[in-house]
């Protein structure tokens, strides 16, 4: 019998595995995946953002709902554990200008590989290839491999199994009908920090698409924010857009749409707008006249005009007090998410009603979850792997705490 199986080779589930091996437990790590952490080197592809520095109370409010739940994990393995955590792999970080904390090498990679030779180290054994498929009538675990089933019994397990975003990648949801069938409740997976549809004339997509939109700010339901966006063939994504993913899915799903503001020039006033737009020459076409005196690049002008023709109110016509208004609130019509498989992450997983303090199955006693297999949230920025690292250690601890081991 394994002492301890880990079931997942992301960020959660390698936390959980060193946790457990420097709690002094035997660790077999399992994954479908032929090599670990391949979402991990994903994330770092622009620069791995491992945390941020914001102060703890404005950080645990970051995972919305799941905050209380989420308080104890991040506060046992907090920010500065992290980074503390990372030096101890030769990553020194660095906060960034946005408050974002990065590796000195600003890369994935040489952090993964010092991670996995510490493991190794540590005498974690890593069978890839091996894809879990539940549990059999005794409770043990069953894997597929290229060679054919296996079973495993377990001391104590912990699932990191991820969400159901780039899947190719080893995260596919595939775990949910199989944990439901053992009567544990799951919240229906859902895409979260991703892109959102918009019906574009084929005029506007065919001009702009992946044209970035600047300096802009972005209300919804009376919150706003100041952002990036990138126009898409289908719709819109991009940070800002993140940001608003989860009211911006619930108000979808909740009337089949959602009005998003887009304020162009935030910075100036509804006054200094009006007053720079009834200066228009004569003669001056409107688009060229917008994009000198508010400097507004062609892809903001194209939204102020794609919005106008979808409300059958010309520009043109429209008086500088209106127009201005117009510009700092574009009323874009989101009818959709993007794919689940193209999302960075996953809101939705297994209820927090079904797991006790230490993370653990209460209908699985002995079997822990971590990562985004839990039912929670969070906008990029750090937070997300955040929540990975500490729910795996969470987990671990409560893996050790199940054994009769000191974490």
């Amino acid at each position: 019998m394994i002492q301890a199986a880990v079931i997942g080779a992301g960020p959660a589930g390698l936390m959980a595995a060193e946790t457990l091996a420097r709690g002094g437990a035997a660790v077999t790590l399992f994954d479908r995946m032929p090599s670990a952490g391949r979402k991990f080197l994903l994330a770092g592809r622009g620069g791995l953002n491992l945390t941020h520095s914001e102060a703890a109370r404005r950080f645990i409010e970051r995972y919305g709902t799941a905050a209380e739940r989420m308080r104890p994990a991040v506060e046992a393995f907090g920010p500065e554990a992290l980074r503390g955590w990372s030096e101890g792999l030769g990553e020194p970080t660095f906060v960034g200008s946005s408050g974002r904390v990065f590796p000195q090498s600003f890369k994935a990679s040489p952090l993964l590989r010092a991670w996995l030779r510490r493991l190794g180290a540590l005498g974690v054994e890593f069978r890839p290839r091996h894809r879990w498929m539940g549990w059999n009538a005794e409770g043990r675990l069953r894997f597929e491999t290229p060679h054919g089933a296996v079973v495993v019994a377990a001391e104590v397990v912990v699932l990191a199994l991820g969400g159901a975003s780039w899947p190719q990648l080893g995260s596919d949801g595939g775990w949910v009908q199989t944990v439901e069938a053992a009567g544990v409740a799951v919240a229906p997976l859902q895409p979260s920090n991703c892109g959102f549809r918009v019906d574009w004339s084929k005029r506007f997509r065919d001009r702009f698409e992946g044209a970035p939109v600047k300096g802009i700010s972005l209300g919804l339901g009376g919150r706003s924010l100041r952002g990036e966006a990138t126009i898409t063939r289908t719709g819109i994504e991009g940070g800002g857009i993140y940001a608003l993913s989860a009211p911006l899915r619930d108000a979808i799903a909740a009337g089949g749409g959602a009005r998003l503001d887009i304020a162009l020039r935030p910075d100036l006033s509804a006054e200094e707008l009006a007053r720079r737009l009834a200066l228009r020459p004569p003669r001056q076409s409107l688009s060229t006249f917008l994009g000198k005196a508010l400097k507004l690049a062609p892809v903001a002008v194209g939204l102020l005009q794609e919005a106008a023709v979808v409300a059958g109110e010309p520009l043109s016509g429209l008086p500088p007090e209106d127009l201005a208004a117009r510009v700092n609130a574009v009323p874009l019509r989101l009818v959709g998410t993007g794919p689940i498989a193209r999302a960075i992450s996953t809101a939705g997983g297994i209820a927090w009603s079904g797991v006790d303090m230490d993370l653990m199955l209460m209908r699985r006693p002995g079997t822990f979850v971590a990562g985004e297999m839990l039912d929670w949230e969070a906008p990029t920025g750090g937070y997300l792997l955040q929540g990975a690292f500490a729910t795996g250690a969470a987990a671990g601890r409560g893996a050790l705490h199940r054994l009769g081991r000191d974490s």
